[in-house]
């Protein structure tokens, strides 16, 4: 059995900055992958199109080793260039000899000796004072339960299980199910090739114009110049991006020109800047909300050539308040739809009534498909963790302790699991951060976590119900004073049977790490230390 002073789970960005800094700082840190190589979700969803919404600088690190001498192609990377970033920072940071990739943990216990024991697939048994799960909020894709899907005789992926030799599309029938992030992204790249796409929508996406554009070396040479103060800028309030800055009034507190000038500027932008980056009420005033979303579909109609479809794809009436769903980004995704070969169903008024050998079946129609894609997303912040059977001073499974709901106390550590921390999960900013720029602020908070217990001779850290409790009711309380409360997302939980309904990630970025720096000025408030 090999001991370690900490045991990391998860080589996304948040597992790769606390390893390099925990090392830094003279701990002993393994880290464990379950897949071949680095780079979590970039790792993993390799399907056609798959790309990032955060658009350069802002999705790299701030350490300087890791940009000095990289160079991005893309203003919005793609996933061979996003894995490629993460083995060029697993070199310059020299960490590739403590990482285990290809290894998956299947269970670990609090032991008595307030240790926690970890069991990984190879039967190997690791040995961690700290255990620090860093499986981030999408690494448990969600396969609905739709009858008669394993009778199906052509070829069917779900996004993030894409086949390494990938799928070939061209002259096929393809069925598309999901129009999230993923479903946008391979509509884009099936519409042109296939023979016919069908494509199965229940909801609309409120998709945004990516201003996707080429990089050359000179131009970074260039901006890199300014990358210092830049970092300065994504990783300090307001907000978790160098170059998104949203007005600080509502949008009716200025004259109706002006508010149609913010808007148009934030489109032509693209990326991010039309859901953050206009006024400070569009997630909370429904008028404001109402005035995003009607800019929206105007843009978006003007661009689709059919009325019936275009009031599937952007209704004159908003189907959820704008934003409150994760917009996806897009390059010619409403174009797509202009296509005689491409079809949209709308499965809300049809329902799917079965898979069947041939193809798929709604409530009034059969579609012959060679190829069916699941764009269905994930059982996102708390999959990747219930997962793993992890058990702690009670021997209950987190699995079973979460099943009627989440409690966390600032969503890092929760109650009944001591010594257990975790980055970019549930109850945190996550989702409403810029990754790693979460991982970074996480990955010191936790740093310094940990090396003060070691100055102040503290082995073993807990929380308590109580203060999980409060840190629910937090987040309940910003549910019903946003308008996130309003819509059925992953945010909310929402996308999955059965799962509590509840704001599942801490809508304001910099409101959470104030209680996180509070937590930590008041001597680490709410955790009890032994």
């Amino acid at each position: 059995m090999k001991k370690f002073d900490v045991v990391i789970v998860g080589a996304g960005f948040s597992g790769l900055y606390l390893l390099h800094r925990l090392r830094n700082e003279g701990f002993s840190v393994r880290l464990v992958e379950a897949q071949s190589g680095l780079g979590g979700v970039w790792q993993a969803n390799r399907y056609p199109g798959a790309r990032v919404d955060s658009h350069v600088p802002n999705y790299e690190y701030s350490l300087e080793a890791c940009w000095r001498d990289w160079n991005w192609t893309e203003r919005f990377p793609g996933h061979q260039e996003l894995v490629a970033y993460f083995d060029h920072v697993a070199s310059v940071l020299d960490l590739k000899a403590e990482i285990d990739l290809s290894t998956r943990v299947e269970a670990c216990r609090f032991s008595a000796e307030g240790r926690w024991q970890i069991r990984l697939n190879n039967a190997d048994v690791y040995d961690a004072g700290f255990l620090v799960m860093c499986t981030g909020f999408g690494s448990k894709p969600y396969v609905p339960d739709l009858p008669g899907l394993d009778t199906f005789s052509g070829i069917c992926h779900h996004t993030a299980l894409w086949p390494e030799d990938g799928v070939d599309f061209a002259g096929r029938r393809v069925g598309i199910i999901g129009t999230g992030a993923s479903g946008v992204q391979v509509i884009q790249e099936v519409a042109p090739i296939a023979e016919h796409l069908v494509v199965f929508q229940r909801t609309p996406v409120t998709a945004l114009p990516m201003q996707q554009r080429k990089l050359d070396e000179s131009e970074q040479a260039a901006a890199k110049k300014n990358y210092p103060e830049l970092f300065v800028l994504r990783n300090s309030p307001p907000g978790n991006f160098c170059d998104i800055f949203r007005r600080d009034v509502g949008a009716y507190d200025v004259a109706e020109a002006e508010r149609l000038n913010v808007f148009e500027t934030a489109w032509e932008k693209g990326g991010f800047n039309y859901w953050v980056g206009t006024f400070n009420d569009i997630l909370m005033n429904e008028a404001s909300n109402r005035a995003a979303y009607d800019f929206w579909r105007d843009k978006t109609r003007a661009r689709i050539d059919d009325l019936a479809t275009a009031e599937m794809l952007a209704p004159m009436e908003p189907p959820y308040p704008f934003g409150t769903k994760r917009p996806s980004l897009e390059q010619n995704y409403y174009e797509c739809f202009n296509q005689p070969n491409v079809q949209l169903v709308d499965i809300r008024s049809t329902p799917i009534e079965t898979i069947i050998p041939t193809g798929l079946k709604t409530v009034k129609a059969q579609f012959d498909l060679d190829v069916l894609v699941l764009a269905t997303g994930f059982d996102a912040n708390t999959g990747g963790l219930t997962a793993i059977d992890i058990r702690g001073s009670k021997d209950r499974p987190l699995s079973e302790v979460w099943s009627n709901g989440v409690d966390t106390h600032l969503g890092m550590a929760v109650p009944g699991f001591p010594n257990l921390l975790m980055l970019y999960g549930p109850q945190s900013a996550t989702a409403f951060c810029n990754g790693p720029t979460c991982a970074e602020f996480q990955g010191e908070w936790t740093t310094r976590l940990l090396k003060w217990m070691r100055a102040e001779g503290h082995a073993v850290f807990d929380s308590s119900d109580k203060m999980a409790e409060a840190w629910t009711e937090r987040l309940d309380r910003l549910s019903e004073s946003t308008l996130f409360g309003r819509t059925d997302s992953w945010y909310m939980g929402a996308n999955i049977p059965g799962k509590r309904r509840q704001l599942l990630n801490y809508p304001d970025a910099d409101a959470y790490r104030d209680q996180l720096r509070m937590c930590e000025a008041e001597r680490y408030s709410g955790f009890e230390f032994r």
